[in-house]
């Protein structure tokens, strides 16, 4: 009897933890979670730049407004000089359009209008399940077009994310993007979900890789409809020929150098990449924002007039 008994309880056991890995990393935030101690120092510095654009002229931008389970939310900032040269900028996780606010300042600065998407399942967007930018790449194709109506057929367009968000716009990059695209500028994106997933097991729950992982990712297939095997920005970077450039924190141990190596190596267009020395994950801005901008600039200013080639 017991040795029946025993593979249930297991089972049961590994169930039970599976389901409140998946609650606690895949369900919806309402509210931005406090940073990391280690950032606290630029907790000022942060809400700084908060409160500058709160006080901006900002318009709420809506997606599927009429339907309550796929309403979409953005913030959108316009440029103080009239231009058609805009920025996406992708948030990382369990954040918001908000909480890249010192990145839409940095844009703002260097005269672009900015668009402050807020994903699924986060700020003012529905969604019960965070997708970590999967199925936000094809909500972002949508935000594109919105910015082509609004500044018109002649726009010039980058794709800017952090974090989750670098992976985001990473994996945007494997989809049929229009001409009005022009480069990308990836922070600190992950190479895989999956592969972050277990350093999330490791680090906060002291799990291993195996069974949990597989258990997660038959819930997430069961409630999202897709495989965690899926989320690769590797994989989508093999389709990419527009420039990139991948800035990486030198300590990022969340997201450790051989995803960076292994974004870098699959992409197929013109690249750059930056590695901030002593910068942990999505510090690089902090640790000296001037420079950061200068580094962003240099590159927009060699590649925001590319054009791919014609096969």
């Amino acid at each position: 009897m017991v040795s029946l008994a025993a593979p249930f309880v297991i089972a049961t056991g590994v169930a039970g933890i599976s389901e409140q890995l998946y609650r606690y990393a895949f369900n919806r935030v309402n509210k931005v979670p406090e940073t990391s101690k280690e950032k606290q120092k630029y907790a000022d510095a942060y809400y700084g730049y908060v409160d500058w654009l709160r006080n901006q002229p900002t318009q709420a931008w809506h997606l599927h407004e009429d339907d309550a389970a796929r309403k979409l939310a953005a913030t959108y900032l316009a440029a103080d000089v009239q231009t058609t040269d805009t920025v996406i900028i992708s948030h990382g996780y369990k954040g918001n359009g908000e909480t890249m606010a010192n990145y839409a300042k940095m844009f703002h600065e260097l005269g672009y209008n900015v668009l402050l998407p807020d994903d699924r399942a986060h700020g003012r967007s529905s969604g019960r399940y965070i997708t970590f930018g999967w199925l936000d790449r094809l909500d972002y194709l949508d935000w594109i077009q919105r910015i082509i109506k609004e500044t018109g057929r002649d726009t010039r367009i980058v794709l800017f994310g952090v974090s989750m968000g670098g992976a985001t716009v990473e994996m945007m990059s494997g989809e049929a993007l229009p001409e009005q695209v022009r480069c990308i500028i990836a922070d600190c994106g992950y190479s895989s979900i999956d592969d972050a997933l277990v350093y999330l097991l490791k680090r906060n729950f002291h799990l291993p890789k195996y069974p949990f992982l597989p258990a997660v990712n038959a819930i997430n297939r069961r409630k999202q409809g897709f495989s965690l095997t899926q989320v690769s920005s590797a994989e989508q970077l093999k389709h990419n020929r527009r420039p990139i450039f991948f800035i990486h924190g030198e300590k990022d141990i969340f997201v450790p150098a051989e995803m960076l190596a292994a974004n870098y190596n699959a992409t197929q267009g013109p690249k750059e990449k930056w590695v901030v020395k002593e910068a942990t994950h999505a510090e690089s801005f902090w640790i000296d924002p001037e420079t950061y901008q200068q580094h962003v600039k240099q590159f927009l200013d060699q590649y925001l007039t590319y054009r791919l080639p014609k096969e």
